[in-house]
């Protein structure tokens, strides 16, 4: 406990940059892949080929590369430049909404095709049918292996601490400065994770229920 109680400062600052990255990196990445599960689903071949170049070029180029590319290469080429925090988001969300789009595509395949060709019968577009009536089903079949990316995106915020970022991954090196326990100190932070991680367990058993799909 003297670890934890004695450098509090580091604990609680440390740990909200972490919940805060996680939470604006979660609702980025369930947009934007969300969007590229339109694109894999349309029925225009070129929005089709984007879609499918970019989730496999990011599923298959490991974290910490996009990482050093936004961080390091990205401002050498732009002229507007990122924050350590701004390009740990843009990383987290770049790689994990290529993942997230998997898992949509799945839960809107799930959905049966009769359904969609009966909604354009009633003349809705493309657009219309697929927020209306095939996302709202998708997203209620995918809760398990939707939470668990977020799950892993939670997780994946530990990187940002190679990269100049002030969350809970730094812990250990400023309690190596400070001279304290560092296996204690990432005990604590271990369990930090666990709780952070069964909040979200929690969070993915009440949308199952409230979301339960009738088989």
């Amino acid at each position: 406990m003297d670890v934890l109680l004695g450098n509090l400062d580091l604990f609680g600052p440390f740990f909200l940059t972490t919940i805060e990255l996680f939470l604006i990196s979660a609702v980025a990445s369930l947009v934007l892949g969300t969007f590229l599960a339109m694109l894999r689903v349309s029925p225009v071949p070129l929005f089709r080929a984007v879609g499918t170049v970019y989730v496999t070029l990011v599923r298959n180029t490991p974290l910490t590369l996009v990482f050093v590319f936004l961080v390091f290469a990205y401002p050498l080429l732009a002229i507007i430049q990122l924050g350590y925090f701004t390009a740990a988001v843009v990383s987290l969300t770049l790689y994990t909404s290529a993942f997230i789009c998997e898992v949509v595509r799945s839960g809107i395949n799930t959905v049966p095709t009769g359904q969609a060709e009966a909604a354009r019968a009633l003349g809705l577009s493309f657009s219309q049918v697929l927020g209306q009536i095939v996302l709202p089903q998708a997203v209620r079949s995918v809760v398990p292996p939707l939470m668990s990316m977020l799950i892993a995106l939670l997780k994946n915020t530990t990187i940002a601490a190679g990269f100049s970022v002030a969350e809970a991954g730094a812990i250990r090196q400023y309690l190596s400065d400070r001279g304290e326990n560092q296996l204690v100190g990432l005990l604590w932070v271990a369990l930090g994770f666990v709780i952070l991680v069964a909040l979200l367990s929690l969070l993915q058993r009440t949308l199952e229920k409230r979301w339960s799909v009738a088989r």
